[in-house]
């Protein structure tokens, strides 16, 4: 650090923090370390007493740590995210809506393993609200080189951006709930009105709710029902067991559904069916949806509403994470559950 003048410390960065002291009023930092002096800030300095200070220079290739935060923001927030205004070298990434997040993992990985920035991040795939903070990037030492800002702007140019929110679509919805002892009025349905919530969560609404039998063609024939109804996103609950009266993993099957898998390494959520017929979604849901707060079946509606087409490696790979604990105040989805 070098002491020089106040009056001539315009463009230069403050190397340390300056108390200011009001009686009765105020006492603390007037100036934090690493301030970037500008001309305005000299009366304010010599009001308090500081006719010289400790200052680091600006070399012509270096950054002061909050313009080189502002660049990094403007670089990883992508559609649907903003980020704060830089402070000491900080800046934050918020949700402008409620979507889904995504995360680009590997430029994660490759923005901390270049010196002099940090970027800490939530887990993506997840429902995040507007506003809700999903991560930050920090700038290590005061100043930094231009070229590692340089650098990282080219490793990331062109490719996914690392925060991302994609907005959820309105899905007419379709849920046809199986069950003899429903269908002939011996209980009531307690399934249907737990999916009619948790859609309306995603901004959508089920437009046609019909109840059938345990009965293969009675539940195809009203799949293709729906489907006919205009139906884009379709739930059938219930039946999917090993059980003989449990019908509902064979009915989908039966209407050329493209299933992508039956069983899911998540617990609950392990003998759930998701399928596509003509590119609408399907799920054959487990009685554990009914009565579990959170499933297998959370954890892929988000996508789904989010539009994304789900293969058959999006599920087998989320076993490393899928077992929920179950926890007595549930805090899902920001736990362990899910995260792979």
């Amino acid at each position: 650090m070098n002491t020089v003048k106040t009056e001539d410390a315009v463009g230069m960065i403050l190397g340390h923090d300056i108390t200011e002291i009001v009686p009765g009023e105020f006492k603390g930092a007037a100036f934090k370390k690493g301030h970037l002096i500008a001309e305005n800030d000299i009366e304010h300095l010599l009001r308090i007493g500081k006719e010289n200070l400790f200052v680091f220079e600006l070399g012509e290739n270096e950054l002061h740590e909050n313009d080189a935060a502002l660049r990094l923001g403007t670089l990883f927030a992508g559609t649907g995210i903003y980020f704060s205004e830089p402070s000491e070298g900080k800046v934050s990434f918020k949700s402008e809506y409620k979507g889904l997040l995504k995360i680009n993992r590997e430029l994660v990985d490759l923005v901390n393993d270049t010196e002099d920035i940090c970027l800490a991040t939530i887990h993506g795939d997840i429902c995040v609200d507007k506003d809700e903070l999903l991560g930050g990037c920090r700038i290590i030492p005061l100043t930094t080189k231009k070229e590692k800002i340089d650098s990282m702007e080219n490793i990331v140019s062109g490719k996914a951006p690392i925060f991302e929110i994609k907005p959820f679509i309105k899905l007419k919805t379709a849920v046809i709930v199986t069950g003899s002892e429903v269908f002939k009025g011996r209980i009531e349905d307690k399934f249907g009105p737990v999916i009619e919530k948790k859609v309306k969560n995603f901004g959508s609404d089920v437009f046609h709710k019909t109840i059938v039998p345990d009965v293969l063609e009675d539940i195809r024939n009203a799949i293709f029902d729906a489907k006919k109804m205009g139906a884009e996103l379709i739930m059938v609950t219930g039946g999917m067991s090993v059980d003989p009266d449990d019908k509902t993993p064979g009915a989908i099957k039966s209407t050329g559904a493209d299933i992508v898998t039956y069983g899911t390494p998540v617990l609950p959520g392990a003998m759930l069916l998701f399928s596509y017929l003509d590119n609408v979604p399907v799920f054959g849901l487990p009685g554990c949806v009914m009565f579990a707060h959170t499933t297998a079946f959370d954890l892929l509606l988000p996508r789904v509403f989010a539009g994304e087409k789900i293969i058959r490696k999006d599920i087998t790979k989320m076993g490393y994470g899928g077992q929920c604990l179950s926890c007595k105040v549930c805090t899902f989805p920001h736990c362990n559950f899910g995260k792979h």
